[in-house]
């Protein structure tokens, strides 16, 4: 067991050093949530806040590190993905190293590039007007929320991001997690969408993260919201983990 914890962080150490340098995850990571705060904050701001009757910025802060969290995911895809093409994948594979420490240690390098991230979203927020009030201790919960929910979307690019279509599916996943900004409990209140698309928008897993981190920082229910962000990344992560390691070894082995 020492030896599996010691190689997975060796693993994520390698990965959070490679990223900084590695355009689309930097990109994805950093660079577009930073700007679509910004953009949302400048030209919705007023519009939305007259709308919901509560200031917007309390649910664009949620659903940017959440969208960052993912899109940062699927640019680690890309990156895995350029791993495979170039053989480096197949190196490790022959290396005398636990066959779970790559994917251990990628979804822990995941869940520190997630913090990363979050914490300079929630920066640009408090700059931009957001508050915590329910304390310091609140403060650390909301940054915490998108770090549960990443592990299981994690697994599902990581599953995609190994296969010979890796690059071209997890653009796709892309424009998916993009639609998903639009159509999630951060952007409006859920009770301004059509009745039908209701319990859609309210069970899809970005607006359970959004309303966790919402009422961490506004007050409000912790226990469901989180609960079920936890059984959403429980639940992607048992269903795609097991395709994940078959596709770790079966891009290894090719």
């Amino acid at each position: 067991m020492k030896t599996l914890l010691d190689q997975t962080l060796v693993e994520a150490g390698r990965l959070m050093r490679r990223w900084p340098r590695e355009q689309e995850v930097l990109t994805s990571t950093l660079v577009l949530p930073v700007l679509l705060l910004l953009m949302y904050q400048l030209v919705l701001d007023k519009v939305l806040t007259d709308t919901s009757g509560a200031a917007a910025i309390y649910g664009f802060v949620p659903m940017i590190a959440i969208t960052g969290a993912m899109y940062g995911a699927m640019g680690t895809g890309l990156s895995l993905h350029a791993e495979r093409q170039s053989g480096l994948l197949r190196r490790f594979w022959v290396l005398p190293v636990h066959r779970s420490a790559g994917l251990c240690g990628r979804l822990l390098a995941e869940c520190g590039r997630t913090l990363a991230g979050t914490v300079v979203i929630v920066a640009l927020g408090v700059a931009l007007g957001l508050r915590f009030h329910q304390g310091f201790w609140a403060a650390i919960g909301a940054i915490l929320v998108p770090v549960l929910l990443i592990p299981g979307f994690a697994t599902m690019v990581i599953t995609v991001g190994v296969s010979r279509m890796g690059d071209k599916v997890v653009q796709l996943f892309a424009a998916v997690t993009l639609l998903g900004m639009f159509f999630n409990s951060g952007f409006v209140p859920v009770q301004n969408y059509p009745g039908w698309l209701q319990p859609v928008v309210r069970a899809q897993p970005m607006s359970c993260a959004i309303e966790a981190m919402r009422n961490f920082t506004l007050g409000g229910p912790i226990a469901t919201p989180i609960l079920q962000t936890l059984a959403w990344s429980a639940g992607l992560a048992a269903v795609f983990g097991a395709l994940a390691v078959r596709g770790i070894r079966s891009a290894a082995q090719s």
